[in-house]
Order: C-alpha cells, then structure tokens, then sequence
C-alpha cells in the first residue's frame, strides 16, 4: 500500500510538472508579443528541468532518511551486543585460564565492538557516496566461491532446497545491490559452515566459512548472484570483514565450549588492503593468541601471486603472530614449495576433478612427492560422491571436502 502511494504521488508530482512546462510553453508567446514559439517551448523545458531537478532532490532527501534509519538500526544492535558481550565478560573470565583476567577479557569485548562500529561507519561512507556519485566502472569479476556453483552442477541435500531456505526469486543488478546494502544496514549477513573431514576417518577437522545474503522477506541471495555487484560497488571489503569478526566470535563460542575444531576464511585482496580494518583486527588477534591456531586464512593462487608488496607485508604481521594459510583455486601445479613455506602456507586446496584427471597424474604425484615432510597438507575440494572418494582415498590426500560430507549450513549465533 505504500509503494502504491508513493507511486500515485510521483506520477501526479510528474504530471503537474509536465502541465506547467506545457501551460508555459503555450502561454508565454501570448503574455510577452514578439516571442517566438521557439522560445515559449525552451521556457517550457526549463521548468520541466527545474521539476525534475526538485523532484530527484526529494528522493535523494527521502532516501538518505532511510539509510540513516537503518543506520541508527544497526548502530542500536551493535550496542546492544556490547551489553550482551559485557553480561558474558564475567562468567566467561570465570571459566579462563588465570593468565586470562577480566580486564583483558573487558578489552577484547570493547576491541571486537570497535570494529563492528568501524563498518558501521563504512557502510554509511559507501552508501551515500554510491548514491550521488556515477557508477563506477566495472571491474574483472570475483571468483565465485566453491559452494556458489550452478544448482544444475551442485546436488542438495533436502532441507537446502528453495523451498526450506528460500532462495531469493530473481532481480536485476540494481534490486540485488539494494538488498546488499539493506541487508548489511540490518545485520542480515549470515554465516554458513561447511565441514572439512580427515581421511579416511571423515572425522570433522575443519569449518570453512561462507557468507550469505539474507534479504528483508527471510529468503537467500547466492554469493554467485551478489559477489560481483558488491565488489563492483566497493561493498566486498564490507562484507569480508563483517564475516571475519562474526568467524572470531564463533571461534570464541567453540572455544568456551571446549570444541576442538578450526575454521578456514576467506581473505580476499578486498580485505588486505583495508589498513584501518586489518590495524585493528591485528591488534585484536595479537591480544588473544589462543584464538589464532583455530583460524586459517584461504587465498587463491592468483591473488598470491599478483600480491605486491602490501599484500605480502600484512600476510607477513599476520603470520609473525601465528597464522597459517591456505592456497585454494590451484590451476597451475608448477608450484614452488619453499615460497609456501615462506608464506607460512599449510595447506594445499586441489580440485577433486582435476586429482582425478587421468592427465594429470603424474603432475600430482610429483606434487605429492615435493610435499611430504614439509607440514603442508592436501585437501580434495569438490567432492560430491562415493566414487570419487574411494579414488582420492587411493591417492593419500589428507583431508577432503564437499557436498559428499555436507553442504554450507547457517551456523547459530553466539547468545
């Protein structure tokens, strides 16, 4: 009912606009002889200009009190985490070791709502800037996430259908950019884990983390359907960063109930090169070191490789206090093994299709081969069936994933 009545009530701002410029048009010759018709119609148009300038005016004006609504939304949740971080601060020193006292415990709480309101503060930034300025030229697409594969490719499990989860129907650019930023101004940008598993035993070992949309009517927009757009409009970095601090509180909430279990994240080159954002969660991470060995960072081959010397000196800091990484999306295998361990790269993420490519085997045991006693460890992505796993049992990779041991599942949120 309201999106009606705001269309009836630009449709009749539009036409009154129209009449006036029309009644000008027609009038003006009359109201001063001499004047051309010509001028009566470049009359006209100038207040069919001045209208439809007063007119974008207003839904610039009605739009920003939205965002700014949404933002003092936003800005309310993240202060009501804090209290709810502040009622756990006590029990959850209780239960620390001695070397972990309250004040620390205090300061994490406060580090950790520091960097929520610092994305706060970013969304605010992109969103007006992304109204008022051009769109921005678009830039090469984002690889999409392993999980992100075309239905037709993908098997689902049940209760991953659209009719569970409620996939969103579908939407040009522009709505998906929209609920993006809706959904970032909400706190609807859920996690979903999806195990990794030891072989042969496909014990859980790992968790890795994938974001998801969740748009104002509760269904999910796809990272293959959003990615790109949010990377084209500078949102990505937002996004990213968003899910490593819901990650860290995950790790919290696994580590205060004693589960023995990691998690792999995303690091996108989005995320390196924002300085302010990776200050502080350095900052936060080297004050809580028992949180570091349960947090691997994925990058692809690629972004590896193009990485300058920013890129390499954040994932060196990174690295002096503890962290270990993970190169995914391998298309070459001419890899250079001590570069790996330079980096401080634990683990090796090789497409099941391309283990189980008769051409390339060869090119895999050498791989294999180069590999042992080094500490970095194999994981078969991608794999779907029995079949497929009897054959990457044959070959002595050390862990695998895919939809075979379970599909990207909403993970709960901490209390």
């Amino acid at each position: 009912m309201a999106a009606l009545s705001a269309l009836i009530k630009a449709a009749l701002i539009h036409g009154l606009a129209v009449a006036a410029a029309v009644l000008v048009a027609l009038a003006l010759p009359d109201l001063w002889p001499g004047t051309s018709p010509a001028v009566g119609w470049l009359g006209g148009g100038l207040v069919l200009l001045a209208g439809a300038v007063l007119d974008l005016h207003r839904r610039l004006a009605r739009r920003e009190r939205e965002t700014l609504r949404r933002l003092e939304t936003l800005q309310k949740s993240v202060d009501a985490l804090a209290e709810r971080l502040d009622q756990r601060i006590a029990p959850a020193a209780e239960a620390a070791t001695p070397a972990a006292t309250p004040a620390a415990t205090h300061e994490t709480v406060l580090q950790e709502v520091k960097l929520l309101q610092t994305l706060v503060a970013r969304l605010g930034e992109s969103r007006f800037s992304g109204e008022r300025e051009p769109p921005r030229a678009s830039r090469p697409a984002r690889p999409v996430p392993r999980d992100a594969m075309p239905a037709s490719q993908a098997p689902r499990s049940p209760d991953l259908r659209p009719a569970a989860f409620g996939e969103a129907p579908p939407m040009d650019d522009a709505a998906v950019l929209e609920a993006v930023r809706d959904a970032l101004a909400a706190d609807r940008i859920d996690i979903h884990l999806q195990p990794m598993v030891s072989l042969p035993q496909r014990k859980h070992r790992f968790f890795e983390v994938f974001s998801r949309v969740r748009a104002a009517d509760g269904s999910l927009i796809l990272p293959d359907r959003y990615l790109e757009i949010a990377e084209r409009e500078g949102l990505i970095a937002t996004i990213d960063n968003l899910l490593l601090v819901r990650c860290i509180q995950l790790i919290r909430e696994t580590e205060r109930r004693q589960h023995a279990i990691g998690f792999f994240s995303n690091m996108s080159a989005a995320t390196l090169s924002d300085a302010e954002f990776m200050r502080q969660f350095l900052d936060l991470m080297a004050r809580n070191q028992t949180l570091v060995p349960k947090l691997v960072f994925e990058l692809s081959q690629q972004e590896l490789r193009a990485g300058g010397a920013v890129t390499m000196g954040i994932l060196s800091q990174l690295a002096r206090i503890g962290f270990r990484f993970s190169m995914d999306r391998v298309t070459d295998l001419d890899i250079d093994v001590d570069a790996l361990l330079r980096h401080e790269i634990r683990y090796l993420k090789l497409d099941c299709g391309l283990l189980l490519d008769p051409a390339m085997t060869l090119r895999i045991e050498d791989v294999r081969r180069r590999l042992d006693g080094t500490g970095i460890d194999l994981i078969a992505e991608k794999i779907e069936t029995e079949t497929q796993l009897d054959a990457i049992l044959r070959s002595g990779i050390d862990f695998g994933q895919g939809y075979l041991f379970g599909e990207p599942r909403p993970a709960r949120k901490p209390p």
